[in-house]
């Protein structure tokens, strides 16, 4: 997690496509900028932080289920709560539910969970506009590489239809 460069999302663990689900984790840098006014002496991960922790799990959700056709912006933030402080090098547990995709937007539950203890949740609203009128589509999917997204993906294809079981794929 690079708090300073909202890099929210350190690793996407799980991708379920047919219950839409995203399992991600993050820990929390024991160092950070942002700790040095948040709050001098007592570092806490500010609450506008976990939601964005939570809306880019949610986007990278949508992108999975969407198949990367369109970039999710945060939109609207419902019923948030924050549950507990969030201390420097806490390993964070993120969750997200797809609940509604069209029309342009996107519907997610998000909750975030530490060593089994609820840190935070909220519904988001995303709003979907297709790459072809962005040019962010390489970069968001150098992003969805890095942590891990495309390799979770890759998990949910049945097994004769991954790119290693193909007969032209050396075995090992």
């Amino acid at each position: 997690m690079l708090l300073e460069y909202f890099q929210m999302i350190d690793r996407v663990e799980a991708v379920d496509m047919t219950a839409k689900t995203l399992r991600a984790r993050s820990v929390v840098p024991a160092q950070s900028p942002v700790f040095e006014g948040h709050f001098p002496g007592y570092p806490l991960v500010p609450g506008v932080l976990l939601i964005e922790t939570m809306a880019q799990a949610s986007g990278f959700l949508v992108l999975a289920v969407t198949d990367f056709a369109a970039m999710p912006f945060l939109m609207t933030v419902d019923g948030a709560k924050m549950r507990s402080f969030v201390e420097p090098e806490a390993v964070l547990d993120i969750e997200v539910v797809l609940e509604h995709d069209g029309s342009g937007f996107a519907v997610t539950k998000a909750k975030i969970s530490s060593a089994g203890k609820r840190i935070a949740d909220a519904q988001l609203k995303l709003r979907t506009v297709p790459f072809d009128q962005l040019p962010l589509g390489p970069i968001v999917r150098k992003r969805a590489e890095e942590v891990g997204l495309t390799a979770a993906l890759a998990g949910q294809l049945s097994p004769d239809l991954r790119p290693e079981s193909s007969p032209e794929s050396p075995k090992e």
